[in-house]
């Protein structure tokens, strides 16, 4: 194997990393204008994702820093053509990022349900752009024999990135249901697992759909074997859930977003951003990566740090593994 198909699969397994962590993420921060009923519920449902959401997004950041120095013509061509999308995502992460923190600094209902509207849309807009995102980079954009994107915003809201988009929220949405039910006691519990049947039947049938659609434009006995894996671990992550048992049914919804992210990227390679224009203008693992040296060096670090970040974030989730309720929460002076 060379060097640059060991890095364009690191980079797959960075953003698996960052959609199965940050996918229950953005679920919860989607559920909580719904699933809580009141104040206290909402801080519940909040305090779940609290001691961890900062640390999933540095998988973002890493899988982001990991384009750029290995595949420096692909993230050059991404970041140009797509900029619009990708700001909007920023913002989007950026407000809610602000919300988590400074929800609780004011006294007043409005003030707080302000902030909750950011983390609200600021979850929902990134689980439905980041899919309609790789929908594009899978299926391919117009790009000429200098590998330059020349479609606009309006190519980029087709058909089956669209249909992309709502997978991706529909099954991050179903992963942060089984997470919150994983997580919390009571009656959030109990009404986390009954949205969690409900969301895991709509996001099975439009990511059946989208994986078959997928299959025919790019399909090989990998995708077919991955997205086949997908739609098992989803029908059982929902048959878990309707019978209580959370953990499994959270592992299960976190291999079904492993398996489907995995059946894009095995469709995509080797091309990393095919063209729609003539197939040699297409971007691939070969002719977007950088020296032999950067991808060496690069390797090296990988090796020696990414098991210390595992090990931290690991035992980060040990430490807050306990479920939380109502009666965790203080009463509000």
């Amino acid at each position: 194997m060379h060097l640059y198909d060991l890095w364009f699969v690191a980079i797959a397994v960075l953003w698996i990393g960052y959609f199965f962590l940050e996918g229950f993420d953005f679920g919860v921060g989607i559920l909580s204008r719904f699933l809580a009923r009141d104040e206290t519920e909402r801080r519940v449902t909040i305090n779940t994702i609290g001691p961890v959401w900062d640390g999933n997004e540095v998988w973002l950041l890493t899988a982001g820093g990991a384009t750029f120095a290995a595949f420096p013509e692909w993230y050059a061509t991404l970041f140009s053509g797509f900029y619009l999308p990708l700001l909007v995502i920023l913002v989007a992460l950026i407000l809610r990022a602000v919300a988590f923190d400074y929800r609780g600094k004011g006294e007043t209902d409005r003030w707080r349900r302000n902030w909750d509207h950011c983390i609200f849309w600021g979850s929902l807009i990134p689980a439905f752009l980041w899919g309609v995102a790789f929908g594009n980079i899978v299926q391919g954009v117009k790009l000429n024999e200098d590998h330059h994107y020349v479609g606009t915003v309006l190519d980029l809201l087709n058909p089956y990135a669209l249909l992309a988009g709502l997978v991706t929220l529909s099954l991050f949405t179903f992963h942060g249901a089984v997470f919150l039910a994983l997580k919390t006691t009571g009656e959030i519990r109990e009404r986390a697992n009954g949205l969690a049947l409900r969301l895991g039947a709509v996001a099975a049938a439009i990511a059946v759909a989208f994986l078959a659609w997928t299959y025919a434009e790019r399909g090989t006995n990998g995708t077919l074997a991955t997205s086949v894996l997908a739609a098992l671990f989803l029908v059982g992550a929902i048959a878990l859930s309707a019978k209580g048992r959370e953990g499994w049914a959270f592992a299960l919804s976190g291999l079904t977003i492993i398996a489907a992210v995995a059946t894009l990227f095995l469709g995509l390679h080797p091309d990393v951003m095919p063209s729609t224009i003539a197939p040699e203008n297409s971007l691939t693992v070969q002719n977007a990566a950088a020296t032999p040296k950067t991808l060496g060096i690069m390797t090296w670090v990988a090796v020696i740090f990414l098991p210390l970040i595992l090990l931290y974030q690991s035992w980060t989730y040990w430490v807050f593994r306990k479920r939380i309720g109502v009666e965790h929460i203080p009463a509000a002076p």
